[in-house]
Order: C-alpha cells, then sequence, then structure tokens
C-alpha cells in the first residue's frame, strides 16, 4: 500500500493511547499548537470520531497528520 504525505506533514503526533477520544485530542492540541485553522481542525475531529474502527481512524489521522505509533 502507498501511503501519500499528510495534509499537515509539519504537525508531528506520536500516539500514547488508542482510545479514539484521546487520539484526536492529541492530534486537535497538535493542530492548535502548529497554529492550523479553527475550521481545519473541526474537520478533522469530526471524521475521526465518525469511526470506531481502531484502523480507519490510524488512516484518518495518517491523511492529517505524521503520526508515529507507540512501539
Amino acid at each position: 500500500m502507498t501511503r501519500t504525505a499528510p495534509q499537515y506533514p509539519d504537525v508531528h503526533v506520536t500516539l500514547r493511547s488508542r482510545n479514539r477520544w484521546a487520539v484526536a485530542a492529541a492530534i486537535r492540541q497538535a493542530m492548535r499548537r502548529a497554529g492550523k485553522d479553527r475550521r481545519e481542525i473541526d474537520r478533522f475531529v469530526a471524521e475521526a470520531l465518525e469511526t470506531e474502527s481502531p484502523e480507519r481512524l490510524k488512516d484518518v489521522c495518517r491523511r492529517w497528520v505524521d503520526l508515529q505509533l507507540p512501539a
């Protein structure tokens, strides 16, 4: 599977939880710190929370930011 670059490659997030609410919160906070537009942040959160599948959530997150998974 070929992975494309995230929409915001300058936003780096290392996940410490698999809980979808915690994942969305961590990425939302990182996007805020990076100065991203509030509407974009809201779009990400809505898309991330609409799925309950852990794999789909990772895919959504990877499309938005540079995501690192815990070892």
